[in-house]
């Protein structure tokens, strides 16, 4: 017999899941910047004093859907990673930036939300950033697999970036290489850009078959990072 307690809980996760898919469905028919709480509240049929309850202020609202996105981004990431199971880092790494693009491809109002455009007046919090690191840290892994195994192709970084590539690779992966480290936050960028510029329709009239064409540019972004195939 459930408890007073655990219904109301019930009750609760319920309305949440309610008002984050009407969000949703704003943000794909409006855009992040049009999100209101009251037209989230009138399509529910709740009074917006009501939604505060839950999220109270738009802005509690978007984290909430970046988060939301952030980790189910990170969880599509991190199944394909499970099922490319053991086989060799450069195979694998492809194999997460597939799945990047899958996802953002299934869910590009999603992706928008957190690789597009910045939504005028607001500034994502703190916590967001371990959703944000999901696919990031899996890079890192496959990366530091390489290196600890029979290691990676290093590529020497100019003078001039020295310095920073130390202070990168100090905040980011201290037991890799720092000119690896440069090539990894370099070869993250280049993945969103790549998946951007198919999910935004930068690629319409250009690029025809473009899974083939992704793959082998994700096997490219591998071999910037020194993940290459034993001879």
């Amino acid at each position: 017999m459930s408890t007073p307690q655990g219904a109301r809980a019930r009750a609760r996760a319920e309305i949440t899941a309610a008002i984050k898919d009407e969000a949703r469905r704003q943000l794909a028919s409006e855009g992040a910047a049009k999100l209101s709480l009251r037209a989230v509240a009138r399509a529910l049929g709740m009074v917006s004093s009501a939604l505060y309850r839950y999220f109270p202020s738009r802005d509690d609202l978007l984290t909430a859907l970046i988060v939301d996105a952030y980790d189910s981004l990170g969880e599509a990431a991190e199944a394909a990673h499970a099922r490319a199971g053991g086989i060799v880092p450069p195979d694998r790494w492809v194999a997460v930036c597939e799945a990047v693009r899958g996802w953002a491809l299934s869910h590009p109002h999603e992706y928008a939300l957190i690789y597009g455009s910045p939504v005028p007046g607001y500034s994502a919090p703190q916590t967001t950033v371990p959703a944000a690191a999901r696919v990031g840290n899996l890079l890192i892994a496959i990366v530091r697999d390489a290196y600890q195994g029979r290691g990676v192709a290093r590529t020497p970084v100019p003078a001039e970036l020295e310095p920073e590539s130390r202070r990168i690779a100090a905040d980011l992966a201290p037991d890799l290489p720092p000119e690896v480290t440069v090539a990894l936050v370099a070869a993250w960028a280049q993945l969103y850009g790549l998946v951007g510029f198919e999910v935004f329709g930068q690629f319409n009239r250009l690029v025809e078959d473009r899974e083939p064409f992704f793959r082998h540019a994700a096997a490219r972004l591998a071999e910037g990072v020194g993940l290459v195939h034993a001879s």
